[in-house]
């Protein structure tokens, strides 16, 4: 029994931890606040409750706002848009005091039919303009933020249209401006609001009110250059952008007694609004239409993403604007941009020259631009995301020429520093060989100038020419004493070889008067400096270099096997070759044989 009772404690915990996982709201039919002030009522945040309802919406959203000042009916005309009684829809308020707070949503969406797609069609109702202890940045929030989450904002105005009503759609105005004047076709902007003047008004003196909304949307004389005046006219003549994107209606009051307004039941309100309220509907779902971003329609949880950003942006800075708006809605497509300059810019094998490098950066650049002008938001306020884009990527640019210098740096420093090893290496060569120092020299030179790329290059230059000029220098310097001093001991060296070890006369004498002509005439005629300028030192010089060093054979590399190779062949020829028979020889040999001649006698 007790095992019984502890699985069924386990199947309700978990029942229970799942279900609150899903929603904490059980009855949808009720208002829900999406968004709240703050306590210093001069911003927005996001209520939980409300985003929940809009969040569990699969189908493509729409949204129905109303507008206007505090206690001008529009939480109750709602009411009656969503066929509800004030005690079942919003609440209605009859004192002083506003009723709304925020921006609250019905919780339970009308799906409508529009072109084949169902659609969920949300009412929100929104905290009226004007009322006391709220700032007028306060109210611009929630007109603002009304204006772009809506797919038809119906402004809801009492007896008719003044200056400040006008004015309040400067907003609306600017947001037309900045993402309503795109080139169609470019799916990159949300769609704007269908704004409905809505009059309540009960004689509207012979004139229709498409009529009276033109005549309050007419220029205001302004002889005395008044600066409010001249604002006021340029949102009149922005207006007009909107075009067929704004209608008018009027709507006569439900009945005198305002205050038993929710207590009436259809049959006690006067007919004429039961009528036009009836025409108001039905305007309301010919007009309306998905709420478009991107050029795609939002579910809940696409919608809810796309107030999250709205709200970022109002609430940015002291007072909303739609370059705060611009700003954030641009930002991904910023990212996006930077994302294309760094990833074409990472194809840059580095390092190479400054021109090429501008020419790789300009070409970049061009293509996140070009696809920033495809996909940005906002016209005029957008040229603060372009400088904004600028600066970012002239500091990627900035950091890649770093990187570029570093690298060229890098490279040319291992190239210089390997030519000046070489060149140390060619001053202390065994068998000095200005051949072979050249050779080396203009390898060095040609390695260093075809690998060495960058901007680090002319310095590298400098500093590889000045080394080479140097170590040239000294190598000529100490080639003609270390050439002097190798021939005058190659010299004695073949003295002996060619008398006691070959036992070749030619050879000895060869050697003999090189050692003659280097110590004797040298001192006698000329001194060791001016012999290196005599052309018969350059005849050596030539003959030595050729023996010393060629393309095929590099005598100080190969001098010591080359020197066993000779010393083999010598025991070998000193040990066995006197056996073999038939032996002659062209040049003359010393004759080792004692007891003279061995020709015979010719006693």
């Amino acid at each position: 029994m007790k095992k019984t009772a502890y699985w069924v404690l386990v199947v309700s915990i978990i029942f229970s931890f799942c279900a609150s996982g899903t929603s904490s709201i059980e009855n949808y039919h009720q208002a829900f606040p999406i968004v709240e002030p703050d306590p210093g009522h001069t911003k927005l945040r996001l209520s939980k409750e409300g985003l929940e309802a809009i969040e569990r919406i699969t189908t493509p959203i729409a949204a129905v706002a109303v507008i206007g000042p505090y206690r001008s009916g529009k939480s109750f005309l709602l009411n009656q848009l969503l066929s509800l009684s004030c005690y079942e829809g919003f609440g209605v308020g009859h004192m002083r005091d506003t009723k709304t707070k925020g921006i609250w949503v019905w919780g339970t969406p009308i799906e409508v039919d529009i072109d084949g797609v169902t659609t969920s069609v949300f009412y929100l109702d929104t905290e009226g303009f004007e009322s006391v202890g709220k700032s007028n940045v306060y109210d611009d929030r929630i007109f603002a933020l009304a204006t772009v989450m809506s797919s038809v904002l119906v402004y809801n105005l009492p007896e008719t249209i003044r200056e400040a009503d006008i004015a309040r759609l400067s907003f609306a105005v600017e947001l037309a401006e900045e993402f309503y004047g795109r080139v169609k076709g470019q799916d990159v902007a949300f769609e704007p609001a269908k704004l409905l003047w809505l009059i309540q008004r009960d004689f509207l003196q012979g004139k229709s009110v498409q009529e009276m909304v033109h005549e309050a949307l007419l220029h205001v004389p302004n002889s005395d250059g008044n600066k409010n005046i001249d604002m006021v006219n340029q949102i009149r003549d922005s207006l007009a952008i909107m075009g067929d994107n704004s209608t008018a209606f009027s709507l006569p009051q439900p009945h005198l007694q305002r205050t038993k307004l929710c207590d009436m039941k259809d049959g006690e309100l006067d007919p004429a609004y039961v009528t036009k309220r009836d025409q108001l509907k039905q305007l309301v779902t010919s007009i309306i239409r998905p709420k478009i971003v991107q050029g795609r329609p939002l579910n809940g949880k696409e919608f809810v993403a796309f107030l999250e950003q709205i709200l970022e942006a109002l609430n940015k800075g002291e007072i909303p604007s739609t370059g705060s708006l611009v700003e954030v809605f641009n930002k991904g497509i910023l990212e996006r941009c930077l994302k294309l300059y760094s990833e074409r810019m990472k194809k840059v094998h580095l390092p190479i020259f400054e021109q090429s490098l501008v020419e790789y950066h300009d070409s970049s650049m061009a293509e996140a631009m070009k696809l920033f002008e495809e996909q940005h938001f906002g016209r005029h306020h957008a040229k603060k995301s372009v400088v904004q884009l600028e600066e970012e990527i002239d500091k990627l640019y900035r950091n890649v020429i770093m990187a570029n210098e570093y690298q060229s740096s890098k490279l040319c420093e291992g190239l210089y520093t390997s030519c000046e090893d070489k060149m140390d290496h060619l001053q202390v060569l065994r068998l000095p060989s200005m051949a072979k120092f050249n050779a080396g020299f203009l390898q060095c030179n040609q390695s260093f100038e075809h690998e060495c790329v960058g901007p680090a290059k002319t310095n590298y230059e400098r500093r590889m020419m000045k080394m080479l000029g140097k170590s040239r220098s000294l190598f000529i310097k100490e080639y003609n004493h270390r050439l002097f001093n190798w021939l005058v001991a190659f010299s004695l060296v073949m003295v002996v070889v060619g008398r006691f070890i070959i036992k070749f006369i030619l050879i000895e004498i060869g050697a003999w008067v090189l050692f003659i002509f280097l110590e004797t005439y040298t001192r006698m005629f000329w001194s060791a400096e001016s012999l290196y300028y005599n052309p018969v030192w350059h005849v050596i010089v030539a003959t030595w270099e050729t023996l010393v060093y060629s393309p095929i054979l590099d005598l100080d590399r190969w001098a010591i096997p080359v020197g066993v190779i000779v010393a083999v062949f010598i025991l070998y020829w000193r040990c066995y070759g006197k056996r073999k028979q038939g032996s002659g020889w062209v040049l003359p040999l010393y004759n080792n044989q004692k007891g003279g001649s061995n020709r015979p006698r010719s006693d």
